[in-house]
């Protein structure tokens, strides 16, 4: 496993008395990219094995419809009545054990990049925090700039999950899902549901933005409180 070397992208810091600039989710990550790259590998597993937990979880309805359907073959063919509906259940059983273990062994690929991309962004932190001068550490208050590094390292975390264990994976089945609906039913199944989605994402965000003010002033709130 590489460690973080000392080549690691330093954390960008703003030119003293200017405002810094809003950021968006995608520049944040871009500025993530580097560090998560360094487990380049654990990150291409992870994906192989979250896709693999995703075409196992969408394939186990159609194989019990399958499973289902193979019950009803002529009564006068009695080796296939038994041979194939116990061979697709031990497929079925196999698809559901698939979507359990892909989604641990993803979870135990990724920890490790997911704790050493925190790890290298804190350490940076830290080395920056140190190679500045006194002056700064005597105007400034310690207590509540802990408190943002520590809310930041956990962001990192929260980031990383919501972007590799739930978004990438969301969309991904959505569109598995959305093409056997076209493709086994009518194409006006797979248009409601992008319907539903797109009120639902709406009504998401909508509701997130709105809630996320309240959490802003806590964290205010939270790093004065601590400054005293």
């Amino acid at each position: 496993m590489r460690r973080a070397s000392a080549s690691t992208p330093a954390p960008v810091t703003d030119t003293p008395g200017a405002a810094p600039a809003p950021r968006t989710d995608w520049s944040t990550l871009r500025k993530l990219f580097p560090y998560l790259w360094q487990y380049r590998w654990r990150v291409v597993l992870a994906l192989a094995f979250m896709v693999g937990a995703k075409v196992a979880n969408v394939g186990v309805p159609l194989l019990l419809k399958t499973l289902v359907d193979s019950l009803a073959l002529k009564p006068g063919d009695v080796q296939a009545l038994m041979v194939v509906p116990f061979g697709l259940l031990l497929a079925y059983g196999g698809l559901r054990l698939s979507t359990s273990l892909f989604t641990e062994l993803r979870e135990l690929i990724f920890a490790k990049a997911t704790e050493g991309t925190a790890r290298s962004i804190s350490l940076n932190v830290f080395r920056h925090l140190h190679s500045l001068s006194l002056r700064f550490h005597l105007e400034r208050q310690t207590g509540g700039m802990t408190r943002d590094i520590e809310r930041g390292t956990r962001a990192v975390h929260s980031l990383i999950s919501y972007s590799l264990y739930s978004i990438v994976p969301t969309l991904l089945e959505v569109a598995m899902v959305l093409t056997i609906l076209a493709v086994k039913f009518d194409v006006w199944f797979a248009w409601i549901t992008i319907a539903a989605l797109v009120l639902y994402i709406t009504f998401t965000i909508t509701v997130t933005e709105w809630r996320t003010q309240f959490r802003k002033k806590m964290n205010e709130l939270d790093s004065t409180a601590h400054s005293r």
